[in-house]
């Protein structure tokens, strides 16, 4: 079986002076889900589409399966633009199936899949209805199923939560993670930690076009090394924002959240505080990606 490896070696992007991705190399494993993360204008979406074939890089090769992603492979291929774009005059079914029948399919295997989709998403009624006369989230489903009606190998997916209700955000997420237990490479950017967090194994923070992390989510996090620790407890804890082995503290209603160097600090906090008074809730977590970004890029954003 061969084994349908994306790889990008030393890829880079520039628009006159301007480079939007400077010398990226990763690889994104067959029947994964890889996270790419950044603020707008890190480089996201102009790697999407140099992975698409329709950006030409100023340097470097992208391949998958060891060859060029062209019109030859145009039909394994699904991709969701981060600007939505839909003809609004065209109804649902004419619109999916036409997009289908440009990726090789045949007009009754397209309904089949389109009819299971809409049932998915709870919106078979819309399927002669005007793409204009559905609401945002209900487009976006919409622009989703055109991406992935052809049962593409490798799926891209740019920001595909952004501006939809927490409802629909657990509808597609499911409905991404399914395609993916069905043998779909999955790439998707956002700029949102949890999202990426919850659903990748391997994933890359862009930042003005450099890769600063990129590698298995669970290496990250241990080459991190620190973890954070959640204490409540009826005594003030305000003594151990200065205690040794502390980076961080962050005081909150119900006691305090410190960033700390390693486990063992964990332990001498304990041995600290356990003559103080009760403690209700004493947890020591893995490090967020937000904590790991704000290191790497010097700032949160949402």
């Amino acid at each position: 079986m061969r084994n349908m490896v994306l790889k990008l070696e030393h890829v880079t992007k520039k628009f006159g002076q301007f480079t939007a991705v400077n010398d990226l190399s990763i690889t994104i494993p067959e029947k994964e889900m890889f996270g790419f993360l950044g603020a707008n204008g890190a480089g996201k979406t102009t790697t999407f589409r140099m992975i698409l074939g329709l950006l030409d890089s100023s340097a470097g090769r992208i391949t998958w399966d060891d060859q060029p992603i062209d019109y030859s492979t145009s039909h394994l291929v699904g991709y969701l633009p981060e600007e939505r774009g839909l003809y609004p005059k065209l109804k649902v079914r004419d619109q999916i199936v036409y997009l289908a029948r440009l990726r090789g399919m045949q007009k009754t295997e397209a309904l089949i899949e389109l009819k299971s989709w809409l049932e998915r998403f709870k919106i078979l009624e819309y399927e002669n209805k005007k793409v204009e006369e559905l609401s945002k989230g209900n487009q976006q489903k919409i622009q989703f199923i055109a991406a992935v009606v052809h049962k593409p190998k490798l799926l891209i997916l740019d920001e595909p939560f952004s501006g939809l209700d927490p409802i629909n955000v657990e509808m597609l997420k499911e409905a991404v993670l399914t395609l993916k237990e069905n043998g779909a490479t999955i790439v998707f950017s956002s700029h949102r930690m949890e999202h990426v967090e919850e659903m990748c194994e391997h994933l890359c923070i862009l930042h003005k076009g450099s890769p600063v992390v990129s590698g298995s989510l669970k290496e990250i996090k241990r080459e991190f090394g620190k973890k954070n620790l959640v204490i409540h407890g009826d005594f003030s804890s305000d003594s151990l924002k200065s205690f040794p082995g502390v980076v961080k503290s962050k005081v909150t209603m119900e006691g305090i959240h410190l960033q700390i160097e390693g486990e063992d600090v964990a332990g001498k906090i304990l041995k600290e505080i356990v003559d103080k008074g009760f403690i209700r809730k004493f947890a020591l977590e893995e490090p967020s990606l937000n904590d790991i970004f704000i290191e790497k890029v010097g700032n949160s954003y949402e």
